[in-house]
């Protein structure tokens, strides 16, 4: 049975007379898209694990904007964004981690031209460097040990803020037999969901950005692919189930595949 924990509110943490070291911005997908619901949790699982201080904005939380900035309404962006910032303000939010590359390059590049200043990091980010300290260690025999696994870089994780060695790191220590895509790091291949692309339907076209890259997938003969975003992971699946390799490819999220070799 799968224990469960109270994930505290930074208004809660107030309430007490405390503060958190560290701030959890779930972001809309993590918090209300099933599939991403498990990533969110997986991440609350290591940061319980390893004892960090940390609390999550729970209602207070808003949409970074980054949608609204992509689709061109640049007035609904600032709106959202001014509110955030009062939030984080408030309560004297410093660092931030995100397990979404668009909540992190809006929150770590954009939001400091409207006075929100804050260290963001991206969760691979935080996970490389727990496994760095020692903090993180996975388990003897892990279920991943010796599997073949790629990584699919997100564009606004590798390519906007050319993260690309934390998640590889992560995923060096699990003892697996790690390939590459042939379009990866600074030439990586988009998933076909950024630039709010992500909520609507594609133009007509000869194929969607999401078969090609799960094409890419299948080429690698990997039968588990990592991603470290919730909108990649949606389309990764789709492209998987629309090749019907469901029984071969698992797309997991980096967060879930060290809170499994960590037996979390």
């Amino acid at each position: 049975m799968e224990t469960t924990f109270h994930i505290p509110t930074v208004a809660e943490m107030t309430a007490k007379g405390e503060r958190p070291d560290l701030l959890f911005w779930v972001g809309c997908a993590g918090s209300f898209d099933e599939r991403a619901q498990r990533i969110t949790k997986s991440i609350c699982k290591i940061l319980q694990h390893v004892g960090i201080k940390y609390a999550i904005l729970g209602t207070e939380e808003n949409c970074t904007g980054d949608p609204a900035k992509r689709a061109g309404n640049e007035f609904l962006f600032q709106m959202q964004a001014m509110m955030n910032i009062e939030v984080l303000h408030g309560y004297e939010i410093t660092k931030i981690v995100t397990a979404c590359p668009h909540c992190f390059n809006t929150l770590k590049n954009e939001y400091p031209n409207l006075g929100g200043n804050f260290e963001v990091i991206h969760h691979t980010q935080l996970i490389q460097s727990l496994i760095a300290e020692g903090k993180l260690k996975p388990a003897d025999g892990n279920e991943f040990k010796g599997k073949r696994i790629t990584y699919h870089d997100p564009c606004y994780l590798g390519r906007a803020n050319e993260v690309y060695e934390a998640p590889r790191r992560v995923l060096e220590v699990l003892d697996a037999d790690l390939v590459e895509l042939k379009r990866c790091k600074s030439n990586g291949l988009c998933c076909g969901a950024g630039g709010a692309q992500m909520f609507k339907e594609p133009e007509p076209g000869k194929k969607d950005v999401n078969i090609e890259r799960v094409e890419d997938v299948i080429e690698s003969k990997a039968t588990i692919v990592a991603a470290a975003c919730p909108f990649c992971m949606t389309m990764l699946r789709d492209g998987v189930k629309a090749k019907e390799k469901e029984q071969e490819i698992q797309v997991l999220d980096v967060a879930e595949i060290t809170a499994k070799a960590n037996n979390l």
